[in-house]
């Protein structure tokens, strides 16, 4: 069978395999646009188990493009807390904004990829789902399944463009948000990275290769490692904080810290070059952090003080907070967040 048969003949065993099998997941409650794109952003780099509640309690806030377009920043990134990469939250409000302005949610994938943080594949996603369109939405799952369906020795990346371009074709006339929605399900729950369920798969009559051996991995390149001493400033009302300014996290709330390692003593000499005098400095933990391409090793310390140290230049950046603001109304990322069982 060639390969435009083999795309051609896959949509009628795929949609009876997942009228049967799909998962229920709350963004598949209707095709609303809205609510299949904000689905579409928090499954980037995210697990559906961890997104799912994200989601309920981010459309229970925002139900709309016009209230995630006002919505104040502190309040987004508050909801947005725990889902990492803040930088998709940013995006998603600046294209509410351009979509508010529009009066209307594009339709095509085409117009979709022209908003902020919207690529290929989401546009593919809701251009299909939400508008039937036969718009090819094709991640690493999809990336997966093909690779394995018509035996493409490559790795993804080489292989993602090749396939929006020969998928297109092979969209059904009807039930195209369905179509590209089994393929993701397939990759996700039978077509795995490991040990496929082969045995089970609708479409393994048609497959070349029936393993895991494809697609090739692409070895990923080391992590970056850094060094960071944090500074867990606080009296008996609570703590200060600051906003990033730069690099990864930037613009989100942070214990003041710095980008190398200090003992003890070291911490003390700090604090005092800085200006400060008042101050009560013990150890409080270490812990490492993971992003995707670098990893942080902090060494925290309690500085219990009485003084207000924002009035001190190198801390102006500083603000005042109280405890009960810092865990139910800033957003702290995880990376930080852990410092808070020693306030």
């Amino acid at each position: 069978m060639e390969r435009k048969e083999k795309l051609a003949a896959l949509a009628a065993p795929l949609l009876a395999w997942y009228d049967k099998n799909r998962r229920d997941l709350p963004w598949r409650e209707n095709t609303d646009p809205y609510r299949v794109w904000v689905s579409e952003i928090m499954l980037q780099q995210t697990r559906v188990e961890a997104a799912k509640d994200h989601y309920i309690r981010f459309l229970r806030e925002l139900p709309t493009v016009s209230a995630l377009a006002a919505c104040p920043e502190d309040k987004l990134l508050k909801l947005w807390e725990g889902l990492g990469y803040y930088s998709r939250a940013k995006n998603m409000q600046k294209a509410a904004r351009e979509i508010a302005a529009r009066g209307r949610f594009p339709d095509t994938a085409e117009e979709l990829e022209k908003l902020p943080g919207v690529g290929k594949y989401t546009a593919g996603a809701i251009a299909s789902i939400s508008f039937g369109k036969p718009s090819p939405a094709v991640d690493g799952n999809v990336v997966r399944v093909l690779s394995r369906i018509l035996g493409d020795a490559e790795p993804q990346d080489a292989l993602r463009g090749r396939y929006f371009a020969e998928l297109a074709p092979a969209y059904p006339k009807e039930r195209r948000g369905d179509f590209t929605q089994s393929l993701m399900e397939l990759g996700a729950l039978l077509c795995l990275p490991a040990s496929p369920k082969c045995l089970l798969c609708p479409v393994c009559g048609i497959c070349e290769t029936k393993s895991d051996a494809l697609p090739l991995k692409k070895e990923k390149p080391a992590r970056k490692e850094t060094d960071m001493t944090v500074f867990i400033f606080k009296n008996e009302g609570g703590l200060w904080l600051k906003k990033r300014e730069s690099g990864v996290l930037s613009g989100l709330t942070e214990f003041y810290n710095t980008e190398e390692k200090l003992s003890a003593a070291q911490a003390e000499t700090f604090l005092c070059a800085a200006g400060l005098q008042n101050v009560s400095l013990k150890r409080a933990g270490t812990h490492k952090h993971v992003f995707t391409h670098l990893i942080w090793h902090m060494t925290a310390y309690i500085a219990e003080t009485g003084e207000n140290i924002a009035a001190l230049p190198a801390f102006s950046a500083l603000r005042f907070y109280t405890k009960e603001e810092a865990e139910k109304s800033i957003s702290l990322p995880s990376a930080f967040r852990w410092c808070l069982k020693f306030i």
